[in-house]
């Protein structure tokens, strides 16, 4: 395979319905999980890592995806689940969750370093992103649908600024952590979350 050869090649070669995956919001403080499973038909696209997308680029390559893909779906852990099982069991419970949404069953799969536990061929490398247009429409999908969820927090719990930092460490979370003390939505699990730094 070559390196212009997108990570799906062999599968489209052999004729498999390929799913990619990917995930939002694994380093978050706050929020839930989101994984996104797309099922492109073989063929260019120009998906790209949505980290790397202005939030309207982003909007707007997810109806692209969305116009465009066989299937799609998404999967969510919540913040009790991550808490309880730790934050990989709860991506791998939301990628499982993902897949089983998609009305239209893979046949292969291609992931983001996820370690799935799955019958079918896979290929998970890191960076797949960046390798694979499933796993870039996937996550962008994830990105979109996590980002809005935010949003949504950010009304119902004012004062962390989750709409602008997502729920991620930045320096504005660190303060209203100090200053309001955890809400529902903070993963107590996480160091940060159950003993603030001090600025």
């Amino acid at each position: 395979m070559t390196p212009a050869e997108p990570l799906e090649a062999p599968f489209w070669q052999a004729g498999l319905r390929v799913a990619g995956l990917d995930e939002a919001g694994r380093g978050a403080w706050a929020g839930p999980i989101v994984v996104g499973a797309v099922v492109l038909p073989p063929g260019a696209y120009p998906f790209r890592d949505s980290k790397r997308l202005s939030p309207k680029h982003r909007q707007r390559l997810a109806e692209e995806v969305e116009r465009v893909a066989l299937a799609f779906a998404l999967g969510v852990a919540e913040v009790e689940e991550i808490d309880r099982l730790g934050v990989l069991k709860a991506t791998l419970l939301a990628a499982e969750r993902a897949l089983k949404a998609l009305p239209l069953p893979p046949e292969a799969l291609v992931a983001d370093y996820l370690p799935l536990k799955t019958a079918l061929p896979l290929l998970a490398p890191p960076r797949a992103e960046d390798q694979s247009p499933s796993v870039a429409a996937a996550s962008i999908l994830a990105k979109v649908h996590r980002d809005q969820k935010m949003a949504e927090l950010d009304r119902l719990y004012p004062g962390y600024g989750f709409a602008r930092h997502k729920g991620y460490g930045t320096e504005e979370h660190q303060k209203a952590l100090l200053a309001l003390g955890p809400s529902p939505v903070h993963r107590r699990r996480f160091a940060p979350v159950a003993r603030p730094p001090l600025l």
